[in-house]
């Protein structure tokens, strides 16, 4: 199973935020959330949060884990600092449709979460990914949030028309304290 990291907003997508100026002469640094970052302008144009802005960007490649790109009108290193943390969407019937057994994280967020056997177990809070593959963050039913591998193992069904996943969560191992002459 995999998830491509993209927030929803109605029918648009995230799919970047540009992280800061990158040099004098207006170019960014951009981090994308997409399966191909540097494929990010071929979505064409892409806009802000609200809709209201649009940016034409072109990839000048990749810079520290980032993209180094170009934003058409932005020609100086001010002008590229105002945008830092501005978020970019696209519409979502540019994307790509995702393959079975893929999903984008907005269609995730927001599910009811249910054991194995059906009962109420929480609603999925987020997803990451922090570099050893993506895990799922669960607000529980009985108050706190648990953080899972997002795996077929553990999530062994996601049924987006039902708006629920089924959770089998692994064996915790608890924690003992070591006995006295232990070490």
């Amino acid at each position: 199973m995999s998830a491509v990291a993209v927030n929803m907003v109605e029918d648009r997508l995230c799919v970047a935020v540009i992280a800061g100026a990158h040099g004098i002469r207006g170019d960014v640094r951009i981090k994308s959330f997409t399966a191909d970052p540097e494929g990010l302008a071929a979505y064409g144009p892409l806009t802000d949060k609200a809709g209201a802005r649009e940016f034409r960007i072109k990839i000048h490649g990749p810079a520290g884990g980032l993209l180094r790109a170009h934003i058409k009108g932005v020609d100086d290193r001010n002008a590229a600092e105002a945008l830092a943390g501005v978020e970019l969407y696209v519409e979502r019937g540019q994307l790509p449709k995702p393959d079975e057994d893929e999903f984008y994280h907005s269609d995730l967020i927001g599910l009811r979460a249910e054991l194995e056997d059906g009962s109420d177990y929480g609603v999925v809070h987020a997803l990451h990914d922090f570099g050893a593959g993506d895990v799922i963050e669960i607000a529980l039913t009985a108050g706190g949030t648990v953080v899972l591998p997002f795996t077929r193992a553990v999530v062994p069904s996601v049924d987006l028309v039902a708006g629920k996943v089924v959770i089998a969560p692994p064996e915790e191992v608890e924690a003992k304290a070591p006995e006295e002459g232990e070490t």
